[in-house]
């Protein structure tokens, strides 16, 4: 039984849209570290190590996006955003528009 929950973490991925396209990203410390440069990866584990465990989530998603197209795309959301455009966003105390 442990070897297996070993296993299912060492294969973990996060997921999610970037530009339209389905990402995998890495999913634990080691492969989001193994996946920076040396300068960078020891930034990491100096921050890494001094999160928070209810803010460790977080910031292994913020460090798996960093050096991809997300945040190009969320600062071109927050321009818009920022211009007044409507961009379909609901108010996160009422209900979800039905999907038709």
């Amino acid at each position: 039984m442990a070897i297996e929950l070993k296993e299912a973490l060492v294969d973990a991925t996060l997921k999610t849209v970037i530009d339209g396209n389905l990402v995998e990203l890495p999913g634990t410390i080691a492969t989001i570290r193994a996946t920076m440069p040396p300068d960078q990866a020891a930034v990491f584990d100096r921050e890494i190590e001094h999160v928070p465990a209810a803010d460790l989530p977080t910031a292994l998603v913020r460090w798996a996006l960093a050096g991809t197209a997300a945040d190009k795309e969320d600062d071109a959301l927050f321009e818009r955003l920022a211009r007044g455009e409507d961009i379909g966003a609901v108010p996160a105390d009422t209900d979800r528009p039905e999907v038709a």
